[in-house]
């Protein structure tokens, strides 16, 4: 079977699936109930993905690292005639933000073509940098936060003082949040949604200019497919958090000293597609209007970026 080149065929069901997983949990916003959401969007995912052209194989999916439903590692999509390929896979991203009723959550999908996508088995967390295509070659994981910021500066052509850091407002973060703002940087801190402030570093309209900092392994797999569609520079490297990850990590032999450039995380053409849950700065949640149900999303794909709203009747 032919291996797929992301396009408009493949487009169109990862979008359906998106679209499909934040209608099934849009009912669980602020309900205080984050895992019944999940399993919602879960089953309406995986629903529209049996319907998928060709045979998809996830690579990595959401819920070991939080015990959340999920698509689970090795599972088969699709309906086997057409290309082979590979997923990446959050169902919802920002569950408890989904269950406070806090604007970020996403439901999420990358595909990429079969044998392209890194496979970290064990690996539940990844430390990672992300910038746009100006600055991508200036970044390196092994130096310091402030050479970084040196570096990405002068790609971009600003001082230091003008640039945006997105870092996730946690408690391992707290000293290097500290020395990016010492260096005169801004930091953003959302509490959640690693995916999102990614997308803010790597969209022209964003509002920042690189993410740092220990996030989810599978958002930085599908992390990785945007920004290769979109020419920008990414490196990431395994960062155990618990003492059962370290351990995991050892017996596999993956070496949580290297780091993985963005043709190590995907090789090839990629594709990545979003679907506002609960609104927020990227992406509107679902809404009603004219007796239909609407949706907003962004596809990252080699051929550029959309914005699609879309509309289905009210089930």
């Amino acid at each position: 079977m032919a291996t797929m080149a992301p396009s408009s065929l493949t487009t169109r069901p990862a979008l359906a699936a998106t679209q499909a997983g934040a209608l099934a949990c849009w009912h669980w916003i602020g309900r205080g109930d984050g895992k019944a959401a999940d399993e919602a969007a879960t089953a309406a995912m995986r629903a529209s993905l049996a319907g998928a052209p060709g045979r998809g194989t996830v690579i990595i999916g959401e819920g070991e690292k939080d015990e959340a439903p999920m698509l689970h590692n090795g599972e088969q999509v699709g309906d086997g005639d057409g290309p082979e390929f590979d997923i990446a896979v959050d169902p919802l991203e920002c569950t408890d933000l989904c269950a406070a009723g806090l604007p970020g959550a996403l439901t999420t999908i990358a595909m990429a073509r079969s044998g392209s996508m890194w496979s970290p088995g064990p690996a539940l967390y990844m430390d990672k940098i992300v910038v746009g295509p100006a600055a991508r070659e200036a970044i390196d994981l092994r130096a310091t936060p402030e050479e970084n910021l040196s570096a990405i500066a002068q790609a971009l052509g600003r001082p230091v003082e003008e640039l945006t850091v997105v870092v996730l407002d946690k408690p391992r973060h707290e000293t290097l949040i500290a020395r990016l703002r010492a260096a005169g940087a801004a930091v953003s801190t959302p509490p959640a949604g690693d995916v999102a402030g990614a997308l803010a570093a790597l969209l022209p309209d964003g509002g920042a200019d690189m993410l740092m900092g220990v996030g989810g392994t599978p958002e930085g797999v599908m992390t990785a497919c945007a920004v290769a569609a979109m020419g920008g520079g990414m490196q990431g490297r395994p960062a155990p958090q618990l003492d059962e990850e370290v351990q995991a990590l050892a017996e596999a032999g993956i070496d949580t000293e290297c780091v993985l450039g963005l043709e190590e995380l995907v090789s090839g053409p990629a594709l990545f597609v979003a679907t506002g849950v609960s609104g927020g700065g990227l992406l509107r949640r679902p809404w009603l209007a004219g007796g239909q149900q609407h949706t907003e999303s962004i596809v990252i794909a080699p051929d550029g970026v959309q914005r699609i709203v879309e509309g289905a009747a009210q089930q």
